[in-house]
């Protein structure tokens, strides 16, 4: 219980007397971010930004800050009407009604049918990789795997077709939408208008023609959405068209990067390359240590709706926060003294937030961590040669992290 409006946020210097600065938007933080958050964990865990939002970096406070049930509504991102109405962007009792809704057709034995399915493309995409390796001396696991294999589960579920150029171009210009306290442009927003009709107007396509369609023994996702019903409640067709405009986007984004990330580090890590290949039995708890270790979504917002303390400082209501994913992830408290250390026999790995907490907890959690086992496992153990061709770009966001390519020989 705290009895105080406010306190002030513990970032006020520097060890060197000087303000303290850290601006997640600055060039050079994307490529490697975890040097700047181990500073804001031992030093300013609770950081005011200049822009007027606040992070906090600390594992126990990421943790509170997600479960205190906070808003999610947020004015000050360049929201467009998907956003608005999709379950991520809604508070209670909005959000636990769609989520009720999607739930009852998103169950772990619908994801756990998808492991023949998942295995059956992850196949398919190495034989490019290999094709193009052989054909140009190199491949780009993104085009080739990271990016391609969750669009397709994400299509096949829905029994949508899966039309790649189209909507990753459509994808990364709303992905822009997510971004906070952002300063969006006329042309960005435009962009962002027009990505957004053309993906709406999609999906509703779709929709009527699965409305029209006769009724199978075994319905897709999508229809099965269609049919959902509680207690009388279903959802409406705007409601209907944000949630899967949703899975799109969330389903490929974050667990292509999720992907490319992964395989990055693994890279980057020889030894634990090859500890993977000689134990598959480590393939469920390696998915959950490369994403503690870079996880794809490094922010979640939140929105205090009152006074909220975290590590002894206490946040204003109406404040926008940060809980810092990423950071909370490489928190020592937690995950010891190598916490900023590869290690996929780690124990207590799956205490990792990349997923989010509290009623906003990933829904498709037990999809991305089933895509990641399956894709990393077979790809490292296919090619016993596998390394990095070059240097690697990141993409230059800050909510979600990944690499532009990952160039690779074989």
């Amino acid at each position: 219980m705290v009895d105080r409006e406010t306190s002030p946020p513990t970032t006020s210097v520097a060890e060197n007397g000087q303000p303290y600065a850290f601006d997640p938007f600055a060039a050079g933080v994307s490529d490697d971010p975890y040097p700047h958050y181990a500073k804001l964990r031992a030093t300013h865990p609770v950081y005011l930004h200049p822009a007027g939002f606040w992070i906090v970096s600390r594992h126990a406070d990421v943790v509170d800050l997600l479960r205190a049930g906070h808003s999610v509504e947020d004015d000050n991102v360049t929201k467009s009407r998907i956003h608005a109405l999709s379950m991520m962007d809604q508070d209670p009792p909005d959000h636990t009604r769609l989520r009720r809704l999607l739930t009852k057709v998103f169950t772990e034995r619908a994801i756990n049918r998808l492991a023949p399915l998942i295995t059956g493309l992850v196949d398919q995409a190495l034989d490019r990789v290999e094709r193009r390796a052989a054909e140009h001396g190199q491949a780009d696991l993104v085009s080739e795997l990271a990016y391609p294999l969750p669009l397709l589960v994400i299509c096949d579920m829905l029994g949508m077709e899966a039309d790649y150029h189209w909507l990753r171009e459509r994808a990364e210009v709303l992905a822009h939408s997510l971004e906070p306290v952002a300063e969006p442009t006329p042309e960005l927003i435009k962009a962002i208008e027009t990505a957004e009709t053309e993906l709406v107007d999609r999906v509703a396509a779709v929709i009527e023609d699965k409305r029209r369609a006769p009724a199978r023994e075994e319905p897709d996702l999508l229809t099965q959405l269609i049919r959902a019903e509680d207690g009388g409640d279903v959802l409406s067709d705007e409601e209907l068209i944000a949630q899967v405009v949703l899975l799109y986007l969330a389903g490929y984004a974050t667990t292509m990067n999720l992907l490319a990330n992964g395989v990055v580090a693994l890279l980057r890590h020889p030894a634990q390359l090859r500890l993977l290949r000689e134990r598959p039995d480590l393939d469920a708890n390696a998915a959950d240590e490369l994403l503690r270790y870079d996880t794809s979504v490094q922010y979640s917002r939140r929105i205090t709706l009152s006074p909220h303390e975290a590590s002894g400082t206490v946040i204003p209501a109406g404040a926008t926060v940060l809980a810092g994913l990423a950071s909370a992830n490489r928190d020592e408290e937690v995950f010891g003294p190598s916490a900023a250390e590869l290690r996929l026999d780690r124990p207590n790995a799956r205490r990792h937030v990349s997923f989010g907490g509290g009623p906003h907890h990933c829904l498709g959690a037990a999809l991305a961590r089933l895509e990641a086992r399956i894709a990393i496992g077979r790809l490292v153990r296919r090619f016993d040669r596998l390394a990095l061709a070059d240097e690697i770009v990141w993409q230059r966001l800050m909510i979600t992290r990944g690499p532009v390519s990952v160039p690779v020989t074989v």
